[in-house]
């Protein structure tokens, strides 16, 4: 049994828990993990530095579509990061934990 893992970073912390408990709710996601980041990137000519919190998302791989667009529309980023991670493998009881919490 596979699950994915979506990676999406957030301008803050409060942010991506908003998001993660919508997709909770929802039952999207069976699971959030927050990552507090330092980023550097290029946007409109000019080096950025943030600061940034990452969210790893665990859910079913059938749920790409729906977290991904939900996550979409409501970021507050005009170009959001959101990447599915290829299908992953973890233990039977934990991935079965995964697939119970979400729809």
């Amino acid at each position: 049994m596979k699950f994915i893992l979506i990676y999406v970073t957030y301008k803050d912390s409060s942010d991506a828990e908003k998001s993660a408990e919508q997709l909770l709710d929802k039952k999207l996601i069976a699971c959030a993990n927050f990552f507090p980041i330092s980023s550097m990137y290029k946007w409109k000519g000019s080096i950025e530095r943030s600061n940034e919190t990452v969210a790893i998302l665990k859910t079913r791989v059938e749920n790409w579509e729906s977290v991904k667009g939900f996550v979409l529309k409501n970021h507050s980023y005009e170009t959001p990061c959101v990447i599915k991670l290829a299908e992953v493998e973890a233990n039977d009881s934990y991935t079965t934990w995964i697939l119970n919490e979400t729809k």
